[in-house]
């Protein structure tokens, strides 16, 4: 259960004053995190991993979600 082990570890990380280049890290690790959980979700159907999953997707959209800046208005 390392992978796990380090999802709940990530799950940990303060997301407080971040450069553009520790977001996109953030963004692929958690990802890649996810994808990973979703092999291990298939073939166990664990709740306890698909709400790991879900709430790494959050934190996943909220890096995101600042990497691509505020919508323009017109």
């Amino acid at each position: 259960m390392d992978l796990i082990d380090r999802a709940l570890k990530f799950e940990q990380r303060s997301l407080r004053s971040l450069s553009t280049s520790d977001r996109v890290k953030i963004s692929r690790e958690a990802k890649a995190l996810i994808l990973d959980l979703n092999q291990i979700y298939k073939v166990k159907k664990d709740e306890k991993i698909m709400n790991l999953m879900k709430r790494l997707t959050v934190i996943k959209r909220k890096v995101e979600k600042r990497l691509k800046g505020a919508p323009l208005t017109t």
